[in-house]
């Protein structure tokens, strides 16, 4: 249930994100979660360490500087950290407080795979409905700002908001700090983002997603033919 009584840009949002041994969401693997509570300007960060129970491959560990040494040391059992992670969530959801990520399909996606994976109830399964409220950054971008050239990664759109100076991007905390800076520079550039209610925002992302999926499969296939296209609904196939 989504709460109406304060416009959503003024109340509570739970940033969520995920570093991983891949970006298979079947296969791989969560290795770093992070939640930080924004409401009034106050964050309340939780972090996680999980030891995945596989390699980290060495181009992962290059981009999120996680080892397997330091995983299998410091690393919870999954279980254990994904029904804490699910469990907030999936909290927060239920009492209309989105979750708030840059490409946060994946992260939602790989989260369910493992819950899953270890027996335990999904986020969708906790809130038994769709998986909303959920508010997604990169998503955004592409429908507000369609035409821009560049690249869309998160650091790239916070250099374009001008966020982007003195930024440790590719760590959980860090990249979860970022993305909910940058949706309140969203919500500061674009009027029409403060015009929607929650509920209204979910079916706008839903409908931009499936437009520019839409785009860019056609643009694919024209160019390589032989390709792994976009899913069509957001958030989740």
């Amino acid at each position: 249930m989504i709460n109406s009584t304060v416009p959503w840009y003024e109340g509570a949002w739970l940033g969520f994100d995920t570093e991983t041994t891949g970006v298979w969401v079947k296969r791989d693997r969560i290795a770093t979660a992070s939640l930080i509570w924004r409401e009034g300007g106050d964050n309340r960060v939780h972090n996680w360490i999980i030891n995945p129970g596989v390699p980290m491959p060495p181009q992962a560990s290059a981009v999120n500087g996680l080892t397997d040494d330091y995983l299998a040391q410091n690393g919870e059992q999954p279980a254990v950290a994904l029904e804490k992670i699910a469990s907030e969530l999936a909290s927060a959801m239920s009492r209309g407080i989105p979750a708030v990520g840059f490409n946060v399909s994946f992260d939602f996606q790989i989260l369910e795979a493992e819950l899953a994976r270890n027996g335990l109830p999904t986020v969708q399964e906790r809130l038994g409905g769709a998986l909303a409220p959920i508010i997604d950054p990169l998503v955004l971008d592409r429908a507000l700002d369609r035409y821009r050239r560049g690249k869309r990664r998160l650091a790239a759109v916070c250099a374009v908001y001008g966020l982007g100076e003195d930024r440790d991007f590719h760590h959980a905390e860090a990249d979860v700090a970022a993305t909910l800076d940058l949706l309140s520079a969203m919500v500061d550039r674009f009027e029409e983002l403060r015009a929607m209610t929650l509920t209204e925002l979910q079916q706008f992302q839903r409908d931009s997603h499936r437009i520019w999926a839409e785009s860019f499969n056609e643009f694919m296939k024209q160019k390589h033919g032989n390709f792994h296209p976009a899913p069509v609904t957001w958030p989740v196939p």
